[in-house]
């Protein structure tokens, strides 16, 4: 009688214990969480026009942790490449995710090399790739925070060259007409020459005692070199010379502490029809014509992600995660949508009559581009922060490509 007893309670302090679990499952998640937290995990139903379709994935090997970062991959003659930040990059068959090549940056001490299964067991130190790849000429160009800028061969990752410059590679670099240009944390930009990597110019600007954890990407048009710097200025130089064009204020500091003084303008400035559109963080958006430097307008708007354009409309998602259109002749708003606020959303790319953002739990969201409207949503991470999407995706086509924090690629076709 009492082994019975025992196993009557043990059977019923099991089932309460199940039921308890079972009627917490959905929830059992939000224990880690406070309710601020809970409202921005949250998303709200939206009524789906069309379901994206994952066409491939692939493992970079690792991702960036929780690292500032502005790689995402490039496309280019066939192929998609991508990098991690310990040092890998990679090819891929752009139509199905099969691996071209695979060049390995990470540093490994003697013991590592002389071991003879040293790589097998040691990950080495981190290359420190942060910039993100560009694709031109047949080559593949990228930076580290090392300060090293590196060319290989498009086709075979074989490297072309290697060389060091002043300060932290923090942005892509650009190229135009035989020219690489590489912004750094340190104020300097350089201009090198595509095929061997020597200097061909460097100019060199201010940097304020505090701000932003990065740089503006530059950009290289119709012969000039133009880039946004961390005291709110844009600068266009001539490419060839690196001779200053002009230089126009965007934003200037203002403010008592260090903090509110921040004017960083970190996205790339963006170039259409003879314009240059640039933002910066505390919150000034401007067109600038690019021959003269005047100012077309400014609107009040505060912003680090990349913009886009599409016709005559500019697109912006400020740091609070709302996404803006506006009419990029005037600055006139369009519309707004605030829906995935406190996301952490990445700057939107245009898809077809879409755009495209990926927020910080791994979803990717589209939007109708006349009037802002969520119209379908992809998971391609887990939800959590460590597999998030840090970066705008890059699309071909209808295809897009994105990267995850923790070294996730990709490729994604909106029907």
């Amino acid at each position: 009688m009492v082994k019975v007893k025992i196993v009557k309670q043990s059977f019923l302090f099991l089932l309460l214990t199940s039921s308890v679990l079972l009627s917490s499952c959905t929830t059992i998640s939000d224990w880690f969480y406070d309710e601020d937290e809970l409202e921005i995990r949250r998303l709200k139903p939206i009524a789906a026009q069309f379901t994206p379709t994952e066409t491939w994935s692939t493992d970079l090997g690792s991702g960036i942790g929780q690292f500032y970062s502005k790689l995402r991959p490039a496309v280019a003659y066939g192929k998609v490449f991508a990098a991690n930040r310990q040092g890998e990059v990679n090819a891929y068959e752009q139509a199905t995710g099969k691996k071209v090549w695979s060049k390995n940056f990470a540093i490994f001490d003697d013991e590592d090399l002389t071991s003879g299964i040293g790589k097998l067991w040691s990950n080495g130190l981190s290359a420190k790739i942060a910039g993100g790849v560009s694709v031109a000429y047949e080559t593949v160009f990228f930076g580290t925070e090392n300060g090293e800028v590196v060319a290989l061969d498009a086709n075979t990752g074989e490297q072309k060259w290697i060389t060091t410059v002043k300060g932290e590679v923090l942005a892509a670099p650009a190229i135009d007409a035989g020219i690489v240009l590489i912004n750094t944390g340190s104020g300097f930009m350089f201009a090198l020459n595509a095929d061997n990597g020597e200097e061909v110019w460097s100019s060199e600007s201010d940097v304020p005692p505090l701000s932003l954890r990065g740089v503006s990407s530059p950009a290289a048009v119709n012969g000039g070199a133009i880039v946004g710097t961390a005291t709110g200025k844009l600068i266009v130089s001539i490419l060839e010379t690196g001779q200053t064009a002009w230089e126009q204020v965007i934003s200037s500091a203002t403010g008592v502490t260090e903090l509110e003084r921040i004017v960083d303008i970190d996205s790339e400035p963006l170039v259409a029809a003879g314009n240059v559109y640039v933002i910066s963080y505390d919150g000034t958006l401007a067109a600038v014509e690019l021959r003269t430097g005047r100012v077309i307008w400014k609107r009040e708007y505060k912003s680090f992600r990349r913009m886009s354009l599409s016709g005559s409309t500019l697109y912006l998602v400020d740091v609070n995660s709302n996404v803006y259109a506006l009419d990029s002749r005037n600055g006139v708003e369009l519309w707004s949508q605030g829906a995935l606020k406190q996301r952490l959303l990445t700057g939107v790319t245009p898809v077809g009559d879409y755009l495209v953002a990926g927020d910080k739990f791994g979803y990717l969201h589209w939007f109708d581009q006349a009037d802002g409207k969520i119209v379908a949503r992809l998971e391609v991470g887990d939800d959590d922060e460590d597999e998030g999407i840090y970066h705008s995706p890059v699309v071909d086509g209808d295809i897009l490509y994105t990267q995850t924090r923790d070294g996730k690629l990709v490729a994604i076709q909106t029907p």
